[in-house]
């Protein structure tokens, strides 16, 4: 039962750094988009 809690605890801790490393992923990516597009507008 110690080792399925501490597995459990260790599972969660990723699954919130997870979300906020691909929230910060998704922003970038969305930056990066709006550059493109930006740039796409301006040489027509």
């Amino acid at each position: 039962m110690r080792k399925f809690l501490s597995l459990a605890v260790i599972a969660g801790a990723l699954v919130i750094s997870a979300c906020n490393t691909v929230e910060g992923v998704g922003r970038d990516v969305s930056s990066a988009g709006d550059a493109v597009a930006g740039a796409a507008k301006d040489s027509k």
